[in-house]
């Protein structure tokens, strides 16, 4: 839990690096909040009709819109690489696939041109 606080502390921080436990760590408990929200819509009946989300996942995916961009920035930062590569996802099927891999890489062992190592700060 306490790395995704860390990520919504830098809510628009896009510089710097960010370490594979950061990153996939926010995505596991972003996950987690999504689905309670998909719930919470079913409960409290403000779901759209034949969907299983409403006005709360909306408002959930909103919110969190800005640091899960700026966390897959800097996660793209960590392995070398510029935060306009996200584009990368724009081509159909490869660019995820790619994009998946590059979050699964492990970062450049030293300093970067986008800052120092993370797991020895």
């Amino acid at each position: 839990m306490k790395w995704y606080l860390s990520v919504l502390t830098k809510y628009a921080v896009f510089s710097g690096r960010a370490r594979r436990k950061e990153y996939w760590m926010f995505v596991l408990f972003n996950i987690i909040f999504a689905f309670v929200a998909m719930i919470l819509d079913n409960a409290f009946g403000t779901t759209i009709t034949g969907e299983g989300y409403g006005a709360i996942y909306f408002l959930y995916t909103l919110a969190i819109i800005v640091p899960a961009l700026a966390v897959t920035v800097r996660r793209l930062h960590d392995v070398g690489k510029s935060g306009w590569f996200l584009l990368i996802v724009l081509i159909p099927i490869v660019g995820a696939i790619w994009l998946l891999v590059l979050a699964c890489t492990a970062g450049d062992a030293g300093k970067n041109a986008y800052g120092p190592n993370p797991k020895k700060a």
